[in-house]
């Protein structure tokens, strides 16, 4: 019988290095076939946003996404599983976050990213708000419905 590895979730103001993260999930296991990374990056949505501000409650922020990790290593045979999600201001170009999904095959490993990612887009619990290249006053981010549709399929 084999036992589920403890995802790694972290909420964090800092950035972080994929490649670094990447190498602490992998170093010395020979049972990953696939390793799936995904980092969102914030765009400058045309030259129009400044920044991003994303807020969260602590603890809460970190309960919840290890929550629905603990759903995708019920879901999915993984052998390893990352989140990092950051908080503050983050300027275009910047990195926001990072899923790292390790499983023997690709498959599993890209269907737990998507999952993940798509909770992230419409439920995590951070609010986002755009400040605006011009100074205007930005307005809060909410999913998009192309975002909601694509979480539905996991339900």
């Amino acid at each position: 019988m084999t036992t589920r590895p403890a995802p790694s979730v972290r909420v964090q103001a800092e950035d972080f290095d994929s490649g670094r993260e990447q190498a602490l999930l992998t170093r010395g296991r020979r049972d990953i076939g696939a390793l799936v990374s995904f980092v969102g990056l914030c765009r400058d949505e045309d030259g129009a946003l400044d920044a991003l501000e994303l807020e969260h409650y602590p603890g809460m922020a970190e309960a919840e996404i290890a929550r629905v990790a603990d759903q995708a290593l019920e879901r999915w045979p993984l052998q390893g599983l990352t989140v990092i999600h950051r908080f503050g201001r983050i300027r275009p170009g910047e990195q926001i976050v990072l899923v790292l999904t390790a499983s023997r095959r690709r498959a599993d490993a890209f269907a737990a990213a998507e999952f993940l990612m798509d909770y992230l887009k419409t439920r995590a619990p951070f609010w986002k708000r755009e400040r605006r290249a011009d100074g205007a006053a930005g307005d809060w981010v909410s999913a998009k419905s192309e975002d909601d549709a694509a979480a539905e399929r996991w339900r």
